[in-house]
């Protein structure tokens, strides 16, 4: 009894010191536990805030896109005589570039594929074997060359052309239907979805959502890729027309220079096929009648009766809007825009009267360009300048209209790959990984079938980044961000001081926080968290104010000329991409060269558009030294490959408990 009872206690006072280590174990992986979540929260803010730099910033440039359009109009308006001096440039903004298939011997024939060509090699009619050539060639980084990307456009086109505006399919219990959103030249997620959810066919349907171009270094890759399929099965692979087919945005965006870049020869050809089979993309699929799924997103004034019935391709380019054409008859057939005179011929034989009404401009403009958001209403979309954000209460009147349940759409990067929004009405698909960085977000896509429910697939094509630790690839994405952002202060550098010292009443070169943030969105206008970036941005004294010179300490533009004064050079950085794309509309030869007098007269006509306080002296004295062959002429792609930024940006490293 004894003995059992000394056990007894023995027994208890053992339990008693497990229970105190079990319990100091268990606090100790509380406290890891609590620790590792906040690390890992605070990496996700970086990660949240880098995104939204990206964002906003992309979202300002097509801002400077749909304004850049208002420019060409205004350009016809004022531009002297510019239809007699140039008429193949009123055509290319405003009219149609090629006459119908008539001229696809003119086009195709006249280019042989030579014995020694090694790439891949179609076969019309093209069967499933051609896509397998193409992706099997693709992969090894060939180029398929420009008789058979010709070939490709004029029968991808052809077909097209028999589409409605809307395509309807349908699911069934055996099949299902496969959706993915922007795919922006990212060939290696194209592979991947193809991998992951196997290659089109009769039995495994595709809806590619729009914007299958830019950005991305092989935009024609997927290109060729997506319309050899949909030749292959027109019933199974479906294709929507978003905001980046268009040759406007391709000129901004990179696809144009991807172009003349991999088809030196014969590039212009393509380019201007490819114009045209933009217009005949259809703008939009509905699935069972249940589901619209369109590039951008809808308004209180969408009318999709109305969109079924539009001639689509009247819409070249979604950025320029409608002409008003004067209602008097002329006697001598001509007609008047502003104060240009355009011969009947560009009139007739181009789009001038072949145009969209506002009404259906503005129509298309919302289905390609709209984002959804959470307040209710549909109201501007001051972000990207186009179109509107529309509110969960205008989805359930357009959808309760048109006796839908459910808007797919695209056009919005989402960390994950997707966003479901709207009650569940609204679902955001985009399937571009790393699209602003390697590790910036995932991608994904959709599968549907017969009972409505979308399921999602996320991935994301990883390569030097995949063995590196999460902090680290943070850092990276985190760098990027900040990178561009400072590119962006220091192109309103000027504007940015003046506000600063407007702020600075005693002198100091210090301003409050909230004084520095104030102007930084009244100048930079980008709405972004600007306290919890200032760390980034500037340094701060002890008592937590601003220096705000220090926004520029660690980065500026090379002058291409060191004469040039500096607001001058800022606002040439500043709008530098704007320029690039008026200059190649301008130069329809593509030879590189624009002359001085080309030159003033544009730089006059964007700098009275913009209000840009610059004096044309100023800028006829910079084109001077930069005509560096002394013949009269600039070569603008060398001029404006002079900005540069210079960048001292160390990695960052700050400590965790220096982070947002």
């Amino acid at each position: 009894m004894g003995c059992g009872t000394s056990c007894s206690t023995k027994d208890r006072k053992s339990e008693k010191v497990f229970i105190s280590h079990g319990s100091a174990a268990l606090k100790a992986a509380l406290i890891i536990q609590n620790w590792y979540r906040g690390y890992s929260a605070r990496l996700k803010a970086r990660q949240r805030y880098a995104l939204t730099i990206f964002q906003s910033i992309e979202y300002a440039d097509e801002q400077g896109q749909l304004q850049l359009s208002k420019f060409f109009s205004f350009m016809l308006e004022n531009y002297t005589h510019i239809h007699e001096k140039d008429p193949e440039l009123v055509a290319r903004l405003f009219g149609s570039t090629l006459q119908d298939c008539k001229d696809r011997q003119e086009y195709v024939s006249c280019i042989d594929v030579p014995d020694s060509y090694n790439g891949p090699r179609l076969q019309f009619p093209l069967t499933f074997t051609d896509i397998d050539i193409l992706l099997e060639a693709f992969k090894q980084q060939q180029i398929l060359h420009a008789h058979y990307v010709l070939e490709v456009l004029f029968e991808t086109k052809k077909v097209l052309k028999q589409m409605p505006n809307f395509t309807h399919v349908k699911t069934s219990p055996s099949k299902e239907i496969t959706i993915c959103g922007d795919l922006h030249g990212k060939l290696d997620d194209l592979f991947l979805i193809f991998y992951k959810n196997g290659l089109p066919s009769g039995s495994n349907s595709y809806i590619f959502n729009g914007d299958f171009v830019d950005r991305g270094k092989h935009s024609m890759e997927i290109l060729m890729i997506l319309f050899v399929s949909f030749l292959v099965y027109p019933n199974d692979l479906h294709l929507n027309r978003g905001n980046h087919e268009d040759f406007m945005m391709n000129l901004r965006y990179g696809f144009t220079k991807e172009i003349l870049h991999k088809y030196k020869m014969h590039g212009k050809k393509i380019l201007q096929i490819l114009e045209d089979v933009y217009t005949w993309l259809p703008i939009g699929t509905i699935i069972d009648n249940e589901i619209l799924i369109i590039h951008g997103g809808i308004s209180e004034s969408t009318d999709l009766n109305l969109l079924h019935r539009i001639e689509r391709n009247k819409m070249k380019s979604v950025l320029m809007p409608p002409i008003p054409l004067d209602e008097d008859h002329d006697t001598d057939l001509k007609t008047k825009v502003g104060a240009t005179i355009i011969p009947r011929e560009v009139k007739t034989n181009g789009s001038l009267s072949e145009q969209l009404t506002k009404h259906e401009w503005e129509q298309v403009i919302n289905i390609l360009w709209s984002d959804p958001r959470g307040k209710r209403g549909c109201y501007p979309n001051k972000s990207r300048g186009g179109g509107c954000y529309f509110g969960p209460d205008i989805t359930s009147k357009v959808l309760n209209k048109y006796q839908l349940k459910m808007l797919i759409r695209s056009h919005e990067c989402k960390p994950e790959g997707y966003e479901i929004c709207h009650g569940g009405k609204v679902v955001t698909v985009f399937s571009a990984s790393n699209y602003y960085e390697e590790g910036s977000n995932r991608g994904a896509y959709i599968k549907l079938c017969c009972d409505m429910t979308p399921r999602f697939f996320q991935y994301q094509v990883t390569r030097t980044t995949c063995s590196r630790p999460l902090y680290q690839r943070v850092n990276a994405i985190e760098s990027s961000a900040i990178r561009i952002l400072k590119e962006r202060m220091i192109s309103r550098k000027t504007a940015l001081i003046r506000a600063f010292q407007l702020q600075d009443h005693s002198k100091s070169g210090k301003l409050s926080m909230a004084q520095w943030a104030f102007s930084m969105e009244n100048i930079l206008g980008l709405d972004l968290p600007w306290r919890s970036l200032s760390s980034h941005l500037v340094t701060t004294d002890k008592n937590g104010n601003i220096n705000y010179m220090s926004s520029f300490q660690d980065i500026h533009i090379q002058k291409p000329v060191k004469e040039a004064q500096s607001t001058l050079i800022e606002t040439l950085y500043r709008y530098r991409s704007d320029l690039q794309i008026i200059f190649n509309v301008i130069d329809t030869d593509h030879s590189g060269l624009i002359s001085m007098e080309e030159f003033r007269a544009m730089w006059k006509l964007f700098s009275s558009h913009y209000s840009i306080p610059i004096d044309d002296f100023q800028v006829d004295e910079l084109a001077e030294r930069m005509d560096l062959n002394k013949d009269g002429s600039i070569d603008f792609n060398e001029f404006l490959k002079a900005f540069y930024v210079v960048h001292k940006l160390d990695k960052l490293s700050k400590s965790d408990s220096n982070l947002p």
